[in-house]
């Protein structure tokens, strides 16, 4: 067998087991610097747009190139996985808001385990394979890497968007020491003269297109934020107290998501019937109940009860 035909059989072979393990699209890239990322990155470092995550400052390196984080890799294999809720997901009127990764059990321990399951069944077919798994787990730039593999653009308001599917999915990686097809990277920016989401966000976060102040966006107040949120904000989070979806709800492209088939990201009963006074008057008892296995933990007790005072009117 030639080495083209070799490697298409093995791409084949690695998106349709992809898909038998739930992920919604996968696309490969090959492994490298990337060259064009990196002065986006020091610029928007510069500018302070990352606020309080210093995180980002480090692994500058690390995150242009993944033959750093996996010696040998030779393919970075980008992966979606579905979590848009179903049409019968509604909170009450007066509630707060959370984003909708956040309604179910945390993707990070749901991603990571299935993405574990599918590099094993990859060893079983092809060897003696070295690779490591990501989800939101390591500085990597992810959605350049989706881009690359074909899965989407980056649109106006920093996400990575599918005409097919819209934005609503996590990203996930595969970086191993083994070669593919490699897809074609997404070079047409769909978005068009489209400004829904600059538009539409409520902070003025998207500072041009494609860039984003993190240090103005609501999901890093209620998130990343460890100090007090500046009153300057008051009467601008539109009742989100975890992380907010504005920017997606608006997206035209989101028209065709479709509700994900992942039990372990259906919103519990008990969040559901919540109403605004529930909110305001939650303990930490009943916060770690509610919010039990969420990504909303990762805020903690004292940084959620922050957030619902700062909301309250």
């Amino acid at each position: 067998m030639q080495k083209d035909e070799k490697l298409h059989r093995r791409s084949v072979f690695l998106k349709e087991l992809a898909q038998r393990h739930g992920f919604l699209s996968s696309g490969i890239a090959k492994a490298g610097f990337l060259e064009e990322d990196a002065p986006r990155l020091e610029s928007w470092l510069n500018k302070g747009y990352h606020g309080q995550m210093t995180y980002m400052e480090r692994n500058f390196d690390l995150r242009l190139d993944p033959t750093k984080l996996v010696l040998g890799a030779k393919s970075v294999i980008s992966l979606l996985f579905n979590y848009y809720p179903s049409e019968t997901v509604a909170f009450k009127q007066d509630q707060f808001k959370i984003s909708k990764y956040a309604y179910g059990k945390d993707y990070h321990e749901v991603i990571k385990k299935k993405l574990r399951a599918l590099f094993c069944d990859l060893q079983q077919e092809f060897g003696e394979i070295e690779g490591r798994v990501f989800v939101d787990s390591a500085p990597i730039l992810e959605k350049s890497w989706a881009q690359k593999s074909g899965l989407g653009w980056v649109a106006k308001n920093a996400n990575l968007i599918s005409k097919q599917k819209g934005s609503f999915f996590f990203l996930a990686e595969i970086i191993l020491d083994l070669e593919f097809e490699y897809d074609h990277p997404v070079t047409t920016d769909h978005c068009g003269s489209c400004t829904a989401c600059i538009d539409a966000c409520p902070t003025q976060a998207i500072v041009a297109p494609n860039v984003i102040d993190g240090s103005r966006c609501i999901s890093y107040f209620t998130i990343e934020l460890k100090d007090a949120i500046p009153s300057s904000f008051k009467g601008m989070f539109d009742d989100w107290a975890f992380g907010c979806d504005t920017c997606q709800d608006v997206c035209p492209w989101n028209r065709f998501s479709k509700a994900h088939s992942e039990p372990l990201f259906d919103a519990n009963s008990e969040l559901l019937e919540l109403d605004s006074r529930d909110w305001i008057e939650m303990t930490e008892e009943t916060f770690s109940r509610v919010f039990k296995k969420s990504a909303v933990k990762r805020t903690k007790y004292a940084g959620f009860k922050r957030n619902i005072d700062f909301l309250k009117k």
